[in-house]
C-alpha cells in the first residue's frame, strides 16, 4: 500500500473495560478500522491515566485494575478517516478522540519487489 506524504494520526482514548456489540470496545474498533481498508492500528495499554471524571486508572502489583487506560492509533489518508469517523462517534460512549496532521514518511508491506 502507498500512502502520501500528508495523512491524519487518529488517536483514540478509553478505558479497558469499555465495551461494544459484547466484545472490547478497542478489538471492535481495531476490527472495524481493517474491514474499512484504514492502513494499520496499534493499541497502547496505559500503566496510569486519569480521563473527564477524575478517576484514577492504575496497574498496581497489589491491584490490578480491570480498567487502565488505552490508546488506539491509526494513520491513514484524510478521506479515509473522515470516513472511519462515525464509526467512532457511535462506539465510544466515554472517551476521547484526536485529530492531527501527520507527515508520513514510509509504509511497507514486506512483500520485496
Amino acid at each position: 500500500m502507498i500512502l502520501p506524504e500528508e495523512g491524519q494520526l487518529l488517536r483514540i482514548f478509553i478505558g479497558e473495560s469499555d465495551k461494544y456489540e459484547k466484545q472490547p470496545l478497542y478489538q471492535w474498533i481495531v476490527k472495524k478500522a481493517r474491514e474499512s481498508g484504514l492502513a494499520g492500528a496499534t493499541v497502547y495499554r496505559g500503566l496510569l491515566g486519569y480521563g473527564a471524571g477524575s478517576r484514577l486508572h492504575t496497574a498496581k502489583l497489589l491491584r490490578l485494575s480491570s480498567d487502565l487506560p488505552i490508546v488506539i492509533e491509526i494513520v491513514d489518508t484524510d478521506d479515509k478517516i473522515e470516513k472511519f469517523m462515525p464509526f467512532v462517534d457511535e462506539a465510544v460512549k466515554d472517551g476521547l478522540a484526536t485529530l492531527e496532521k501527520v507527515r508520513i514518511r514510509l509504509y511497507r508491506n514486506g512483500k520485496t519487489d
